[in-house]
Parts: structure tokens; sequence; C-alpha cells
């Protein structure tokens, strides 16, 4: 494992400190069966002592994208995990080597690879994503609905429109109510689908809230709670 001991300012975030990247944040790479590579960031927290553990699959926005890898550790639970010595959750955060629509094939592919690697509880596996990884949440859950304990998209939207593969499943949606960059009204057709197939579903709406709802999403405390809440049978 390669530990990065420098600060990051990353765009759209404040600087992620030298402390949390020293005290367990690696950046680790694996190579797929078509020989494509996905590369990610591993952050162990410091209240890890062994056994297995939580995991938390973060998936980036639009902004992240590219060859730096450390670009994942700006928005989302980066900050909350940095600064909660009890942070039980392991984060795995892979990253797109370009601006475009998640993969769950190949996202499924990765992470069957790095859970047999590290000492993941697998009945309590969570997906979040924001902006374009909450459409990736969206999609891959409902690709594979029967993997995660639960699921929260955050400022995302899918194409697929079958959220009733979900049942079952628990989700914990966000959305600004201005988004002029995924407009609310595309998330809530997919949370209205749900409700009406029977899901455990809630929908968070920040009111005057624009693209950016992460911010607040991730340093909520509920949320984590939330999270372990839920595991599967």
């Amino acid at each position: 494992m390669i530990f990065l001991s420098f600060a990051l300012a990353l765009t759209g975030c404040a600087t992620i400190r030298p402390d949390m990247l020293a005290r367990g944040a690696t950046a680790e790479k694996v190579t797929l069966k078509d020989g494509s590579t996905i590369q990610y960031m591993q952050y162990v927290p410091a209240s890890y002592h062994g056994g297995k553990a939580p995991v938390i699959v973060f998936l980036h926005g639009s902004g992240e994208a590219g060859s730096d890898v450390t670009r994942v550790m700006g928005p989302g639970p980066w900050a909350y995990a940095r600064d909660h010595a009890d942070f039980p959750f392991i984060i795995l955060a892979p990253q797109q080597w370009h601006d475009e629509e998640w993969e769950p094939k190949k996202l499924k592919e990765w992470l069957d690879n790095v859970e047999a690697h590290i000492p993941a509880d697998r009945k309590r596996i969570y997906l979040t994503g924001l902006s374009l990884g909450g459409g990736g949440a969206w999609d891959w859950g409902m690709t594979q609905p029967h993997r995660f304990a639960a699921i929260a998209p955050v400022s995302g939207y899918s194409n697929l429109k079958t959220p009733c593969k979900l049942t079952g499943n628990h989700i914990w949606a966000f959305h600004g109510e201005v988004d002029d960059v995924v407009p609310i009204r595309d998330e809530e057709v997919l949370v209205s689908a749900a409700k009406a197939c029977g899901i455990d579903i809630k929908y968070t709406i920040y009111p005057g809230g624009n693209h950016n709802a992460w911010d607040a999403t991730y340093a909520n405390p509920d949320l984590y709670a939330w999270f372990l809440d839920h595991k599967k049978e």
C-alpha cells in the first residue's frame, strides 16, 4: 500500500489534512478481465482494530474524474470521517478516467476483487454517490439490488427507471429544491415509483438548495447512523 503524506487542495472542497491520509488512506488499483483498470482510494478508519468492518462505497461526481485518484477525496464522506475518531466505516472510492456514466458491470467486478482483500462485513456494505455518482448509485443499485444493505443517492438520477427492482432494499435520496444541473423532477419520478412499489425510501429535499446537496448530506451524522441501522439478512 502506498501511503500519501501530503495535503491536497481539491476542487470544490476544503483541503484534505495530511493526518487523514497518513492514518489510513491509500491509493490502489484493480485490473479487470478486459485489461482496463480502476484506480481507487481506500480509507481504513483510525477506529478499526480488527474484525469485520462496515463499508461505504462512494461514487464521485464529474468534477473528480481523471488520472489523479486523490481527487475522489474531495466532496463526500471524507471530512466527516476525518473529524470523527469513532467513524467505523472503511471507504472505497473508485475513480472514473473520464467524465462519463458509471458502468455497474465494471463496478461489480471491481468490488468483487476489492472485497476479497479487505476485512469487509458483507452484510453491511452501503452505496452512495453525488451528482454523476448519485446516478451511478441508482444505476448500480437497480442492476445489482441485493448487494447493498442501503443506498443513498445525492443529487442523482437514473435513465434505467426501474426502481421497483430495489424492493427489499433501503434508500435515502437527497436533492436540492432548485437544482439546475439535475432537476429535482427527474429524481422525483424515481422516488414516486419506488414508493408505489412499497420500497423503504426516504427523500430529503433542501429548500432553496441548488445542485450541491452533498455538503449538508455528508456532514449529517444521521446518514451514518441510518446506514448502520440496516444490515442484509
